[in-house]
């Protein structure tokens, strides 16, 4: 038998966690769980997530209606239960606004593979779901194209969703995957990305094939396993498209921006970089001909 008392208190913690790490500011996020066929708790709305007591917390069934508690719900549980109407294993669901995941889905910017060896373990590729207005029905949607295949959706302009069996593994995802934005932001500052090779990046989903972990790159022919092809046809109705960082490919398809050869991308130049450099050369050419 579930004990409804211990679930609650997991979720304050899991809550302050969220608020200390600065995922939740304010009253942001929710989180759920899910103790019975139609029974599921989940925080309320109008709270802070760091300052939760189990006696805040609200029960919903299946279909929305709250059942007991004395907080309102959030409007945005029916997110919680798409999930868990999909995939009736999973047993909690976190939302929040992680910044570097979210700097990802309010660029539309796809999160790059064959980076680091952890999230290609854990996390595998990341979805980006197309924006619609949080707590309707059609923003609870949003992320069914993409429940079945991966565990963490960003959430175009507004956040990220995890879940897994238990509150801390649904969390987990989350923190992996704002740990591993923020790196990639740092290293694209530093000056570039270096990215597997085909073969480092087999023999880490062989090791995760292994371990029993699911990824949509080992079905089928995938030839492609580091160009973010699980979710490419939903590019296009989400917005999202490849700017800042462009991973090799292994299908003969030529990355959109320089390489060194490594499998590393640079930074090109935008348009206003171009014209100071294009000034400045004129200039010391103006010099060097003895008209400066």
């Amino acid at each position: 038998m579930v004990n409804i008392h211990k679930i609650k208190q997991e979720i304050c913690d899991i809550g302050d966690r969220l608020y200390k790490k600065g995922f939740a500011a304010a009253n942001d996020g929710n989180i759920s769980y899910r103790v019975g066929e139609n029974l599921v708790v989940c925080t309320p709305t109008m709270i802070s997530k760091g300052f939760m007591k189990p006696d805040d917390l609200c029960t919903v069934d299946m279909s929305g209606k709250q059942t007991g508690g004395r907080r309102k719900m959030t409007s945005e549980v029916k997110l919680h239960l798409a999930i868990m109407r999909e995939r009736p294993e999973i047993k909690s669901v976190v939302h929040c606004h992680p910044p570097h995941a979210t700097a990802f889905g309010i660029a539309r910017e796809p999160v790059p593979m064959c980076v680091l060896p952890e999230v290609e373990i854990f996390l595998g590729d990341v979805p980006i779901a197309k924006y619609e207005t949080p707590g309707s029905q059609e923003f609870a949607n949003t992320i069914l194209p993409f429940v079945h295949k991966s565990n963490v959706i960003i959430l175009a302009n507004h956040g990220t969703v995890s879940f897994g069996e238990s509150v801390e593994k649904a969390y987990w995802w989350t923190e992996i995957l704002d740990a591993y934005c923020r790196m990639l932001m740092l290293a694209r500052e530093l000056g570039s990305v270096n990215y597997f090779s085909e073969p480092e990046a087999r023999a880490l989903l062989d090791l995760k094939q292994k371990w029993g972990f699911a990824d949509p790159r080992l079905q089928g022919n995938n030839c492609d396993i580091c160009a973010n092809d699980t979710f490419r046809d939903s590019w296009q109705a989400s917005g999202v498209l490849p700017k800042a960082f462009h991973p090799p490919s292994f299908c003969g398809v030529k990355p959109a921006s320089s390489s060194n050869g490594n499998g590393s991308t640079s930074k090109m130049p935008t348009a206003d970089q171009e014209t100071l450099i294009q000034a400045i050369t004129d200039r010391v050419m103006a010099v060097l001909n003895g008209r400066g």
